[in-house]
């Protein structure tokens, strides 16, 4: 619930020229019931093995086995196709409309929901990547390909067909593709993860809300103390405590304990209050 007082700090952004970035995990995506990454649905199964996704989803697994890797990304694929947008992305699309290039969206989620409710490429950074797009695994160019959409709809335990693993080739120099993803073993950048401009958007950023993640990867936890070392406020959006709630309310921010679904559209409603529209 939002007191008085943070509802009106919400208006009185509204009414100034400051920079709002908003974080987002995987707590709005499972809004639109997207299983969470680390839930029962991450596991995978080879042969008479259960593999954990922090075993799954690395670079290592997949030169080790790259048709497994893909089998259980193409799932996931099919899973995130099958979702729809919730009220928690609308709202952050008007938010975008709202404020311009005032406006920075960094998400952790790699289902495309947020680009499909009708945020913008330029101002939205996929921080772990995209699952509908696939790129060279040899990385002999910077390319990023569609998923064919001959994979919509597929098994999720059919094993790859000589014509799918043909189309999981890179047309540029036919090495294998690998889905792009930020996996556990790599490092973030900014040619694929948008690195260095994340953390140039916190280091600008007058308002932080964070929304459904708890903080266990390491960029967002940057971003997050970016933003709290210069003086910007934070707002911490989530159904429990977590760490970036105690770091909120260190920085003089606040935690609001709500699903985003039914806050962001009440926050969406005060911005508009505080400009008169």
């Amino acid at each position: 619930m939002m007191n008085q007082q943070l509802k009106q700090v919400f208006r009185t952004f509204a009414e100034g020229q400051g920079r709002l970035t908003v974080l987002t995990g995987a707590g709005i995506s499972a809004e639109s019931n997207i299983p969470t990454f680390r839930g029962p649905e991450g596991y995978w199964t080879v042969g008479s093995r259960n593999y954990h996704p922090q075993e799954m989803a690395t670079n290592q697994m997949f030169r080790r086995n790259p048709d497994e890797v893909w089998k259980w990304y193409l799932y996931r694929m099919n899973v995130c196709a099958a979702a729809q947008p919730n009220p928690g992305h609308t709202a952050l699309v008007a938010m975008e409309h709202h404020f311009g290039d005032r406006f920075t969206l960094i998400t952790q989620n790699v289902d495309g929901l947020h680009l499909l409710a009708g945020n913008s490429l330029d101002r939205t950074y996929h921080i772990h990547g995209n699952i509908f797009f696939m790129r060279c695994f040899a990385e002999c160019s910077h390319t990023l390909y569609p998923m064919p959409d001959s994979f919509r709809g597929r098994p999720k335990d059919q094993y790859l067909t000589d014509p799918e693993r043909a189309l999981l080739v890179c047309p540029r120099c036919g090495e294998r593709t690998r889905p792009h993803v930020l996996w556990f073993d790599e490092m973030y950048n900014e040619i694929f993860f948008r690195f260095e401009s994340s953390l140039r958007a916190a280091a600008e950023t007058d308002l932080l809300l964070i929304v459904g993640t708890s903080g266990v990867t390491n960029l967002p936890n940057q971003v997050a103390w970016t933003v709290a070392k210069h003086g910007g406020m934070i707002v911490d959006i989530n159904v429990e405590e977590n760490v970036f709630s105690e770091l909120a309310r260190r920085s003089s921010g606040h935690f609001i304990q709500s699903s985003s679904s039914r806050i962001l559209p009440e926050i969406l409603a005060l911005f508009r209050e505080g400009e008169g529209g």
